[in-house]
């Protein structure tokens, strides 16, 4: 995929940052879903690891600075979840190759989410012990893992299958050739 189109494709889903938890939060859905994950999760797979990073910094910003979600505070230890789901995504979708679409997509989300939720947890546990706060692993798995979980099924979901159409509709290129093993040309 040529630079233009993966920038575009990055800013996409920059903007889809801030479009999506918006949409969500006017349900009451947004803190659940974690919606902001999958634009973020989708450019990692798609563009790599560097437009991933970038998505992964610039969405969240661009989205607090027009919406106020997330606040400037959750930013702090949200930008570090965030980019390690850009950065590692792009990074394992181009290294592991099963010969098969689905387990690549997967064995790069999987990892990617839980490393990152570790990173956030981390960043968030060095937040509240710099302001003399309280944290605990029982909070970081509360918030990180409980808490989430109806956003990490929609993740292993939806993001796939996003990844799968946008491949069939040939606006990104084909992983694997017809017999579902060798890369289209």
């Amino acid at each position: 995929m040529s630079s233009v189109k993966k920038a575009t494709v990055t800013a996409l889903c920059t903007a889809l940052c801030a479009v999506l938890p918006f949409v969500f939060h006017m349900t009451n859905l947004g803190s659940a879903f974690s919606p902001m994950h999958i634009p973020i999760l989708l450019c990692g797979l798609v563009c790599g690891p560097v437009y991933g990073l970038f998505c992964a910094v610039a969405g969240p910003v661009i989205s607090s600075l027009t919406t106020g979600m997330p606040s400037a505070i959750q930013l702090v230890y949200f930008i570090p979840e965030m980019a390690v789901y850009g950065v590692l995504t792009g990074v394992l979708f181009r290294v592991i190759r099963t010969g098969r679409l689905l387990p690549d997509l997967y064995l790069a989300l999987v990892p990617a989410m839980l490393v990152g939720r570790i990173a956030g947890g981390a960043a968030q546990a060095l937040f509240y012990l710099a302001s003399s706060r309280e944290y605990s692993l029982a909070m970081w798995a509360g918030a990180y893992l409980v808490g989430s979980l109806p956003g990490i099924i929609l993740h292993l979901i939806a993001v796939p299958l996003l990844y799968t159409v946008l491949e069939k509709a040939k606006l990104i290129p084909v992983r694997y050739g017809r017999n579902n093993h060798e890369p289209e040309n």
